[in-house]
């Protein structure tokens, strides 16, 4: 298998062991070749977290060596953090012609477009990247231009499969290329890296196709409005749903800033086919019958802000439920959202809405995932023949699930690597084992904010979430430190003011004589005196209410 006595390092700074920012880093010698930059949407307990990206440490550190970042599809758990890494590490992006058209949108937004080099591949391209060279075989997935990679290492072939399934009946007519696949396989592979999104769920992930008869079954039904909610970035799902709105004669409005952005995109580069008239404003659809009207939206995943969540709530500006409507909504909650989707389904239910989602469609599911089943996640294998495998894209019970597929194929026990971020396999002389970690980890975007909020600001809005906050306002004399004002206690999220005088004037003695007794002892350096004030009215206040507020003295001297 070797082809020379060269180091090949191998890792993720994303998507192993969590759904979302996706990145994985292969390197040989001072060649560096990155494979997606993909953000994850934020947990529960990130409060007030836009979006959370790779930590590129280590790309920064050896920015010399990087020779590009190949992007393997459209998706935002894969190109979400590229303006954001780009902006560290100018560096070349390559990617097919949707991908790179839904790219340029973000870069275009981001003002680094016209200093980003973009090249355009497609499955048949060969790129040079150091001493490896990158080419492509087709995959399917819920959005066209998917793409594996194999990467032509000089101590052999890793192969990078993306996100895929095996749709033999493709809505656009373009299987995944299993031949040449089969070909890379008999060349023999070093080590493959495969998606494992689906690697708990048995048998065979279902075809596109077989959505667009259940949701043509949804528009012979319904009598009033039809609202579909899907991904943004599921072209052949959008595209299925005009087709239904065309041939039952109703007009279409999009609701939601990524919708209309995919779809203008999608349009212009030709990956969508819309006749004239079809697509209309959300206000004129406002004017026509409700058997004439459908509406697609984002808001798929239950998002609080999302334009589906917004109409369930009857908070949206232009659309309202009515009794009568049909909502589909053409997607399956991502792990961690499905409350949200299930308080979303449950609004509308309650405006009087008939839902559709998952498999409950009238005569078949409404959505199928972008992602292959176990025996799919076989097949891969099979084709493949990897000599290592490490498996990717998923929590770890996923990964550890598709490891246990890779030894019922034969892969050696031994030879099956399960990576944490940051864990790195290390092949030298055709013989694999655990390298040494890299750094790696969360990158928390707040607004415009890049990493700069961590642990402690996360804990900070934690304990105000929780226990609110109380701030103490004093002046004291410089002269001989008595108190000239206050102590003004202001409290918010803690208790309301004008139902606990009791408590604050009592908070509001205690604090006096802690201060007092500080200058009595000439105890005069203000972050003593903080800490006394917040140590001794935090017991009392615990006492008092068994909460913890955030107490902010804040200590003058005139």
């Amino acid at each position: 298998m070797s082809k020379s006595n060269h180091r090949v390092l191998i890792f993720a700074l994303g998507g192993v062991g969590e759904i979302g920012k996706n990145m994985y880093v292969v390197q040989s010698d001072d060649d560096i070749v990155v494979i997606d930059a993909g953000l994850k949407f934020p947990e529960e307990e990130m409060l007030g977290i836009d979006m959370v990206i790779p930590d590129i440490t280590y790309l920064e550190e050896n920015r010399d060596k990087v020779r590009g970042i190949i992007i393997t599809h459209g998706h935002e758990d894969h190109i979400g953090g590229l303006s954001y890494v780009l902006r560290h590490l100018n560096v070349p992006v390559y990617a097919t012609k949707l991908t790179l058209g839904l790219i340029d949108a973000k870069l275009k937004e981001a003002g680094i477009l016209n200093t980003t080099t973009r090249h355009l591949i497609n499955a048949d391209s060969e790129i040079k990247l150091g001493c490896m060279k990158a080419t492509f075989f087709r995959v399917n997935h819920s959005i066209p231009d998917s793409v594996g990679v194999c990467l032509d290492t000089p101590e052999g072939y890793v192969v990078h499969t993306g996100d895929f399934k095996f749709d033999q009946t493709p809505v656009n007519n373009e299987p995944a290329d299993i031949a040449k696949m089969a070909e890379i396989g008999e060349r023999g592979v070093l080590a493959l890296l495969s998606d494992s999104t689906n690697a708990e769920r048995p048998g065979f992930t279902g075809s596109e196709r077989s959505v667009g008869t259940a949701i043509r079954d949804v528009f012979n039904k319904a009598e009033g409005r039809i609202i579909v909610s899907t991904f943004a970035s599921n072209v052949h799902r959008i595209q299925t749903v005009l087709e239904a709105a065309m041939e039952y004669d109703r007009k279409v409005a999009l609701v939601g800033r990524s919708m209309v952005n995919v779809i203008n995109i999608s349009i212009d580069l030709g990956y969508l086919t819309v006749p004239e008239g079809l697509i209309v404003d959300i206000d004129e659809i406002n004017k026509l019958p409700a058997d004439k009207a459908c509406i697609l939206s984002t808001g798929s995943q239950g998002e609080p802000m999302s334009a589906l969540t917004r109409i369930a709530r009857s908070a949206h500006r232009k659309i309202e439920m009515m009794p009568g409507d049909t909502v589909i909504i053409a997607a399956t909650p991502i792990p961690g959202n499905e409350k949200y989707v299930a308080r979303t389904i449950d609004a509308l239910a309650r405006a009087g809405a008939d839902v559709y989602y998952g498999g409950h469609g009238p005569s078949g599911t409404v959505h199928v995932s972008g992602h292959g089943s176990q025996e799919e996640l076989r097949l891969m294998l099979n084709l493949i023949r990897p000599k290592y495998f490490i498996p990717i894209h998923g929590e770890y019970r996923m990964l550890r699930m598709h490891g246990i597929l890779a030894e019922q194929v034969g892969v050696a026990p031994e030879n099956i690597f399960l990576l944490d971020n940051g864990d790195t396999v290390e092949i030298q002389g055709g013989r694999a084992r655990y390298g040494p970690k890299v750094p790696a980890g969360n990158v928390l975007i707040d607004g415009l904010g890049v990493g700069d909020v961590g642990n402690i600001v996360l804990r900070d809005r934690k304990l105000l979430s929780q226990d609110g906050i109380l701030v103490v306002v004093v002046t004291l004399s410089k002269q001989n430190g008595t108190i000239l004002s206050g102590p003004d206690i202001i409290s918010r999220g803690f208790v309301y003011v004008r139902e606990s005088e009791e408590l604050l004037d009592e908070a509001n003695r205690i604090v006096s004589q802690t201060l007092q007794k500080c200058m009595d002892e000439n105890v005069n350096e203000w972050s003593s005196l903080k800490n006394n004030v917040k140590d001794t009215l935090g017991r009392f206040l615990y006492e008092q209410t068994r909460r913890r507020p955030m107490i902010l003295p804040i200590i003058m001297e005139v």
